[in-house]
């Protein structure tokens, strides 16, 4: 985001506009960190079990489950310019559903512009 150039410090705000996906912060260099989350929310949260909002595929109640667990929004530092975010750090944008559509994000910048 060129933006985020504009500000000294800051803030950075990011929020999904869906239920059935989720953002996180984690680990950005070593897919399989990736994978075995997935795995693990897919074990904490299975599909197949008798959910009552069953509407929209077997899929479905399973993914708001786990946006809840994971979170909507983000707010990352901004530090001369950029994302003030650990080394092994990224945002990850969560999918929970097996067959989604697009996904819409607002991100928000506040701070001190640069001199």
């Amino acid at each position: 985001m060129p933006e985020l150039g504009q500000f000294s410090v800051g803030l950075c705000h990011v929020q999904i506009l869906h239920t059935s996906a989720s953002l996180a912060l984690n680990e950005s260099w070593d897919p399989d960190v990736r994978d075995d989350m997935e795995m693990m929310l897919n074990k904490i949260v299975p599909e197949g079990l008798p959910y009552r909002h069953s509407c929209e595929g077997p899929d479905d109640m399973p993914a708001h489950v786990k946006a809840c667990f994971l979170g909507s929004s983000l707010t990352i530092p901004i530090t001369d310019g950029k994302l003030s975010l650990g080394t092994w750090q990224g945002v990850w944008l969560c999918e929970h559903r097996d067959h989604a559509g697009s996904r819409k994000l607002v991100i928000t910048l506040s701070g001190c512009p640069r001199d």
